[in-house]
């Protein structure tokens, strides 16, 4: 396989996950920051904005592991570096959000 799957796998990874608190949060009703707020992922955003997003984030990951190379779940790299990729975004989306949310380091004090 080429390297540059591995990568876009990885890529593919954090787009999935990027996109369960923007759909989740959108779908709920809530505003939630997105790039398009002002300033930028520091502003909150209208639900409507944050399924959008969301959605558009599924569309890139999906594109990017089903169309990018040969993606089965039952092969152990492919999932490590799906798995690398979304644990990634998860460790910074909770560290920025904890931040933004008052909570240092993204844990409730």
């Amino acid at each position: 396989m080429q390297w540059y799957t591995y990568v876009a796998f990885f890529f593919g990874g954090a787009f999935l996950v990027n996109a369960v608190p923007h759909f989740t949060t959108g779908v709920s009703g809530r505003r939630f920051p997105t790039p398009f707020a002002s300033p930028p992922g520091k502003g909150q955003s209208s639900s409507t904005v944050n399924v959008l997003w969301g959605s558009v984030n599924v569309a890139v990951g999906y594109l990017l592991v089903c169309h990018v190379g040969e993606f089965h779940l039952r092969r152990i790299p492919d999932m490590l570096v799906l798995g690398a990729g979304g644990l990634l975004m998860a460790v910074m989306l909770s560290r920025e959000f904890g931040r933004l949310y008052g909570q240092q380091g993204g844990e409730s004090s």
